[in-house]
């Protein structure tokens, strides 16, 4: 019985501060990586790999806060960000082969994680700034692709989510989650990580079973 008390204790009394910002450093250093990834096997020189790879990682994030009217911006009085995309990035120029035959695996697990955690993140800053709905699940959206899209253009890759593959689709399935959750009053960190496993459960069923959308078509 005292064991049962002291879960139950662990459970409501957990500090969901501490563990979103882990969830944000997780989406910083999984970005960080996708973005490395990439610029290092289009042969990007070190400090092209650093650039793709903190626009990667933060520039959802900022233009979200732009939108939000939400100042100073968060990389900018937390240098932690900075420190561990440089960290990530460099460390991954170093040990990870260019030509590696597994590289779209490593660079679609990152960016899952990436969407995983950021999708979260972009979704509860909205809500703690007043935002409906509709309106922080387009935020938390925002969130994860504005880096991505980037991230490929600058490497001159067609936008991984202009394509058929699901990917916002999931992020909403995660986010509408989210909102469920917290209306039924589940404790909002393990709302929080249902919603992210949902998110990454998704995105990784889709690229092992190829799931996509289809295109429409007008045939006249």
């Amino acid at each position: 019985m005292p064991t049962i008390a002291l879960d139950s204790d662990l459970i409501t009394t957990f500090n969901p501060r501490s563990l979103i910002y882990l969830f944000d450093m997780i989406g910083i250093v999984a970005c960080s990586i996708s973005g490395t990834i990439l610029a290092k096997h289009k042969n990007f020189d070190v400090f092209g790999c650093l650039l793709v790879s903190i626009v990667t990682a933060i520039g959802g994030g900022t233009v979200r806060d732009v939108i939000l009217d939400r100042h100073p911006l968060f990389w900018m009085v937390d240098m932690s960000y900075l420190t561990v995309i440089t960290i990530s990035s460099i460390l991954m120029q170093i040990f990870f082969h260019p030509n590696s035959r597994r590289v779209d695996t490593f660079l679609k697990l990152s960016d899952t994680i990436g969407l995983s955690a950021f999708t979260l993140i972009g979704i509860k800053v909205a809500d703690s700034m007043g935002t409906n709905v509709p309106v922080a699940l387009l935020l938390g959206v925002i969130t994860i692709i504005v880096g991505g899209i980037i991230r490929d253009m600058i490497c001159n890759e067609i936008p991984l989510v202009l394509q058929q593959e699901i990917y916002i689709t999931a992020a909403l399935t995660g986010g509408i989650l989210y909102f469920v959750l917290l209306n039924i009053g589940v404790i909002a960190w393990i709302a929080d990580i249902s919603a992210m496993a949902t998110i990454f459960t998704l995105r990784m069923l889709a690229i092992r079973y190829d799931w996509q959308f289809p295109t429409i078509e007008w045939k006249y």
